[in-house]
């Protein structure tokens, strides 16, 4: 496939793209090819820390508010082409060349990432050289004693970016059933209703500790039913976790303890909405009135616009759309989605040492690094608008 567009053709969808919000609110197509056209340009145009094809992002660490480092992990890469891919069905001629051609130019990218023995395992940070927080001066004197395992949730989210044939999915679900919860190495990290469930754990690394979190499983399942892979006890159990926090509403009052790397109540509900929308889990189905029912007043207390965003995205996943307010501003589109304080993900050092540790240094913000994506906030409000359009298309029907 061509990776290239034409220079003209981008070029006016990249000027047009800074008109504000409420004018392209009457255009549906062209706001989508603003959001396409703006991801691909980010991709293509970044600090040379980043390597070609990447899609940019940054960390923030708690106690140096304001000094914003380049990190180049895979994640953010992986979410945005594994979110596009999901979309493409729906997306018009012109938005289909552009996203074609960021996932074109991230593809390559991909091994860089896997583990180093040539295993269809990945790693947040790139494998080839060894490093953690990348720029962070003395911090990378650990490079190599310190450096991450592979993990279950960059995995799974690079397999569906990248389209594994069934046969690497099913090698990938074999070798995980060896990273669970389990009674010779237990979580204690976690609340008490999790300590025996045998789910997976967050690493595949032989010396880290469990590491249980809620958007990791939802990830990790909508993989097993994407390529239909037959339940495992670590399944069951996973999906078993999955309902406990739903029925004791965790995902409200504990979401930084079930979900340590994700943390906040709206992008617990998006994982799950997303995982619900690609198949029916009758267990977790009978919930979907009080997920429901928390999604909308989280929504009506959000804050921030990209809260909102991804929880009118989760509500219209159960069927519910809310009104258009969701994409109602007159900011420029640059300078209120890139500079948008949006937080979808956390690293925390500190969420898995023994509770109750990890909950007193976690309030301290010792150790903990947010991280910033302008490209995947640009997905996100992509993948709203075009559920918009699904369920008015779905209603009018």
């Amino acid at each position: 496939m061509n990776v290239r567009i034409k220079s003209g053709i981008l070029l006016m969808l990249l000027i047009s793209g800074y008109a504000s919000f409420s004018q392209d609110l009457r255009n549906d197509t062209s706001l989508v090819q603003h959001l396409m056209a703006r991801i691909f340009y980010l991709q293509q145009n970044h600090e040379k820390d980043f390597p070609v094809g990447l899609i940019p992002s940054y960390r923030e660490y708690h106690h140096n508010k304001g000094v914003i480092k380049n990190d180049d992990n895979i994640f953010f890469t992986g979410l945005v082409v594994f979110t596009l891919h999901s979309l493409h069905p729906f997306l018009d001629k012109t938005s289909l060349a552009i996203c074609d051609s960021i996932i074109d130019h991230a593809t390559p990218l991909y091994t860089t990432y896997q583990n180093r023995k040539g295993r269809p395992t990945y790693n947040f940070w790139r494998t080839d050289i060894p490093e953690i927080f990348p720029n962070s001066g003395w911090l990378n004197l650990f490079n190599k004693s310190q450096a991450l395992p592979d993990d279950l949730d960059d995995t799974v989210i690079l397999l569906l970016a990248s389209n594994s044939p069934d046969s690497t999915a099913a090698q990938v679900h074999n070798l995980m059933q060896g990273y669970t919860n389990n009674t010779l190495k237990s979580v204690n990290s976690s609340l008490a209703d999790y300590k025996n469930m045998e789910a997976y754990s967050t690493w595949f690394g032989e010396k880290m500790p469990v590491d249980l979190d809620f958007c990791v499983l939802t990830n990790i399942l909508f993989m097993i039913h994407k390529y239909q892979l037959a339940y495992t006890a670590a399944d069951s159990a996973s999906l078993d976790l999955l309902c406990t926090v739903v029925e004791k509403r965790h995902y409200m009052n504990e979401a930084s303890i079930v979900s340590p790397h994700y943390n906040r109540t709206p992008v617990l509900l998006y994982h799950l909405s997303r995982l619900m929308a690609e198949t029916k889990i009758t267990v977790l189905e009978k919930w979907k009135p009080q997920l429901i029912l928390d999604a909308t007043a989280s929504y009506k207390k959000a804050t921030n616009f990209l809260d909102k965003v991804i929880l009118s995205t989760a509500l219209m996943r159960w069927g519910v759309k809310l009104p258009d307010d969701t994409i109602r501003t007159d900011t420029e589109m640059e300078a209120f989605i890139e500079n948008n304080d949006f937080v979808f993900f956390i690293a925390n050092i500190t969420s898995m040492l023994p509770r109750p540790f990890n909950t007193w240094l976690g309030k301290t913000g010792i150790g903990t690094f947010s991280y910033y994506c302008p490209a995947w906030n640009y997905t996100l409000l992509l993948e709203n608008i075009v559920w918009r359009k699904r369920l008015e298309n779905f209603i009018s029907d």
